[in-house]
């Protein structure tokens, strides 16, 4: 058992997760990342060797489907047994698909939905039935939640979801003194950005300007997760280098 500020970090092994992760190492965090990617490949150990070096007190890599709330609710047991107490829980995990509102099957709306913000409402029950006071969550949303593009409705719907669950588990949180809020990232250079055929196709022009980091990311979320904003709940701050202000 490990005395450091124990953080769960979905999503640990993409771009944006990965910079979290670095983030809380760099402070001398415990860390689970969960991912649905395989725990065993030798990209996670990798990843794990990396915060280690980074001067995390402990690594621990898992695969999980965010959406399997018996999985959710190991990982958490897990992540309290072995660094005595859960002290921020980061969900990150997302995904995208690109199709036009018709060709959409119920499965994609379902899968988006629970990949994107139900995985996100389970993990933040575990963390209000076993975090002590002092804790908080930060979700990763988007700027989708608020203005988006074509070919990505389920996303944004999941988005503007999570970010009005942000917002009632803050209210919920606030006797149990666990801060909530959220992150709206806008166009962060991560390979789901990459993958998209509306910036592959130059139907979506982004500015090199308005093109930010993962770190930037990390660096939003490490403020809320810090003392610093003891006083912050139930926000949704926008990220996204003042994109949005002009579209």
């Amino acid at each position: 058992m490990v005395s450091a500020r124990g953080v769960i970090v979905t999503g640990g092994l993409g771009d944006i997760g990965r910079a979290v992760a670095r983030h809380f190492a760099r402070e001398g965090a415990a860390l689970l990342l969960l991912d649905a990617r395989d725990a065993a490949a030798p990209e996670a150990e990798q990843v794990a060797a990396e915060l280690r070096a980074l001067g995390a007190a402990a690594v621990l890599v898992r695969c999980c489907d965010v959406a399997d709330a018996p999985a959710i609710a190991a990982a958490v047991a897990e992540a309290e047994a072995a660094f005595g107490a859960l002290h921020v829980v980061v969900n990150v995990a997302g995904m995208m698909i690109y199709k036009p509102i018709a060709e959409l099957a119920p499965e994609d709306w379902r899968r988006l939905l629970d990949v994107n913000m139900v995985g996100a409402a389970l993990l933040i029950g575990e963390a209000f039935r076993r975090m002590r006071a002092g804790g908080c969550v930060v979700n990763v949303a988007s700027v989708h939640a608020r203005r988006t593009s074509p070919l990505v409705a389920p996303y944004a719907a999941a988005k503007a979801a999570l970010v009005s669950l942000t917002r009632s588990a803050a209210i919920e949180g606030k006797p149990l003194g666990i801060r909530v809020n959220a992150v709206l990232p806008g166009a962060i250079d991560t390979a789901m950005l990459r993958a998209s055929p509306n910036i592959r196709s130059g139907a979506e022009v982004i500015d090199p300007a308005d093109l930010g980091q993962p770190e930037d990311v990390a660096a939003l979320v490490g403020f809320l997760a810090s003392d610093a904003a003891q006083f912050v709940t139930g926000e949704d701050v926008v990220a996204d280098g003042g994109r949005m202000g002009r579209l």
